[in-house]
């Protein structure tokens, strides 16, 4: 029998609307593990966010990984450490964060292993944190902080704005970027910034070499822009019910069920699992 490997997102492909993991999910990624498959989670969350939601996944045993930071850390739940991880040089995060400050109304943060930190306490912050689960810690100055370990990430968040207050703040950092960093939305207004190259395509490339699986033996799930490099990479490319329609143009496959519904089992039983 062939090994497969799925790689799912988990903010609105995994998770239903409350971050909460449906019954069905839970029972169709442990009949894939029974069936000796790989099933990751690809997430641009941190990893001490991630780490929190292992068990709940049934994930946290040997020979099972997590992608976390949109591909910039993969770790090893069975070896418990990092076995790849990529950051962003504290020039450019620096450069970034002006530029946030500079154009008003957008909160910034940043990553450490235990953590994010920000410099302001905002609504944003408060509820990423919680909805996350991911600790938070205000600080009066992030470099001071950070005492020159880079980060893997950055999240730039639009507050008391639409869309395209964001999207502007995106446009200003283009030619700056550009080579740099890889900047795209994880959700409608949640812009994150990556080192150039590093992205959750990439990840499941690695992964692929890592364990000598075949990429076309592998199939990617998600629903946001974060998501088309490895629904794009993957031998089989998902894109959830839930997703927006531009997004709907990248899959292969679309399910039939949203994350509400468990539409990760529709996938995992349609694509995986032996009758």
């Amino acid at each position: 029998m062939k090994t497969k490997m799925i790689f799912l997102d988990l903010d609105g492909t995994l998770l239903d609307d409350n971050k909460k993991l449906p019954k069905e999910n839970r029972e169709a990624i442990d009949e894939a593990l029974e069936q000796g498959h790989k099933v990751l989670i690809c997430t641009g969350r941190p990893l001490s966010s991630a780490i929190k939601l292992l068990p709940l996944l049934g994930l946290d045993k040997p020979g099972c990984y997590a992608i976390t930071f949109n591909g910039g850390l993969i770790y090893d739940a069975g070896e418990k450490k990092a076995i790849y991880q990529v950051t962003l040089p504290l020039e450019q995060v620096k450069y970034v964060f002006d530029k946030a400050y500079e154009y008003r109304k957008i909160h910034i943060q940043t990553y450490m292993d235990e953590g994010f930190i920000c410099e302001y306490d905002t609504p944003e912050s408060r509820f990423y944190e919680k909805s996350t689960q991911c600790d938070r810690k205000v600080v009066k100055d992030i470099f001071e902080e950070l005492d020159g370990r880079e980060p893997c990430k950055m999240l730039a968040i639009a507050y008391g704005c639409d869309r395209e207050h964001i999207e502007g703040f995106r446009e200003s950092l283009l030619e700056y970027s550009e080579g740099k960093m890889d900047v795209c939305f994880s959700c409608y207004e949640y812009l994150e910034f990556m080192p150039a190259g590093i992205n959750k395509g990439n990840s499941i490339k690695w992964m692929c070499d890592h364990l000598n699986i075949p990429i076309e033996n592998t199939i990617a799930v998600g629903d946001a822009e974060n998501d088309i490099t490895m629904i794009k990479t993957a031998g089989i490319g998902v894109v959830m019910k839930n997703a927006n329609d531009d997004m709907k143009q990248c899959g292969n496959y679309i399910t039939e069920k949203d994350n509400n519904e468990g539409g990760v089992a529709e996938v995992i039983k349609k694509f995986m699992l032996k009758a």
